[in-house]
């Protein structure tokens, strides 16, 4: 059974793109063609994520973090993928 992924996903709660639900299901990000483990937030359509710089902090606690464009592939961990 196929499952559409938003077109944008946030791990921060306060964001309004934040779903903690699909979190909880494990999702995956290929970001032009390679496994990425450390965003923060995606949007398929505008071709962008976020990825967190270190372990720098802004002024309020967040992560700082650096948009990067490129090819934008979500996927939940628990279906195969398609080769």
């Amino acid at each position: 059974m196929t499952h559409t992924l938003p077109d944008r996903l946030a791990i921060n709660p306060k964001s309004p793109f934040h779903n903690a639900e699909l979190l909880q299901r494990g999702i995956g990000i290929r970001f032009n063609g390679a496994e990425k483990t450390n965003v923060e937030e995606y949007c398929v359509s505008e071709g962008w994520i976020l990825v967190a710089v270190g372990r720098s902090l802004d002024r309020r606690g967040n992560p700082m973090t650096l948009k990067i464009k490129g090819v934008v592939e979500p996927y939940l961990k628990d279906e195969v993928p398609e080769a």
